[in-house]
């Protein structure tokens, strides 16, 4: 046995019937991963977990002890094996990054299953059909967060609020259009006016008045700044209703 695997952990987390704490099993597993017998004490009544808070003073479980010193929480525990701790307050442009990434990779999908090729002029259009699809989602799940944040920065939402509210259904419409190819007639000139008010909005917010506010691009509860990624959609959205345009003007001759 090496003395990596002979060293011992103890670890004191909830197991209830009704309640299992996640962050209980993510440092078990940590703790085996970094090579620890782990000695796993279940905590299974509501009794227990006050009981152990007190007698340990501590707010919260799980607690891991190493060495009988206490190391506590997950996010210490981390810390403890030189892991990174996630800031859950920090910008990041992650949640953007997997949006934009799952679009292509669907657009490019689809182009293999429609033509046998993966590069087409139609996964292009599909990439940000499906994005705006993806980002009307992010909105829709909490439209009234949205339409918060969206007030800190859009124009005609802070002329209108309700404009806020109608956005995200917006977009999705007119992203679920593009997709199909039908109803250009109103997919485009949806997809124009958003996009422009949006990119005028966010021109202005970020480079003329110098503002660093989070984006409402992903959702009410993003911390993704607003900034290059934000103009990035709203471009998006006017190219490609510009090329919808292109299209249907080319088959209408």
């Amino acid at each position: 046995m090496t003395p990596a695997a002979s060293r011992t952990a103890t670890l004191h987390r909830m197991v209830m019937t009704k309640h299992m704490c996640p962050y209980g099993l993510k440092s078990l597993d940590l703790l085996n991963r970094q090579g620890y017998r782990v000695e796993d004490h279940h905590l299974t009544t509501r009794a227990e977990v006050d009981a152990f808070k007190e007698r340990h003073d501590v707010q919260t479980t799980p607690q891991t002890f190493i060495g009988g010193q206490r190391i506590g929480g997950y996010d210490d525990l981390r810390h403890h094996f030189g892991k990174t701790v996630r800031d859950k307050t920090a910008t990041t442009y992650r949640p953007v990054i997997a949006l934009f990434a799952m679009a292509a990779a669907m657009a490019l999908a689809t182009s293999w299953a429609a033509f046998g090729q993966l590069i087409t002029i139609a996964a292009a259009e599909w990439f940000v059909a499906f994005a705006m699809c993806l980002l009307a989602l992010q909105k829709l799940k909490d439209v009234e967060s949205f339409a918060t944040m969206f007030l800190n920065y859009d124009l005609l939402a802070q002329r209108w609020v309700r404009y806020g509210y109608v956005y995200p259904f917006a977009e999705g419409l007119a992203g679920i259009l593009m997709v199909a190819g039908a109803l250009m007639w109103l997919s485009i000139p949806v997809a124009l006016f958003i996009g422009t008010i949006g990119a005028v909005s966010v021109y202005k917010a970020v480079y003329v008045d110098k503002r660093e506010i989070k984006c409402a691009c992903v959702g009410g509860d993003s911390n993704v700044p607003l900034g290059f990624v934000s103009l990035t959609e709203n471009l998006m959205m006017i190219a490609m209703a510009v090329w919808m345009l292109i299209k249907v003007t080319m088959l209408g001759h």
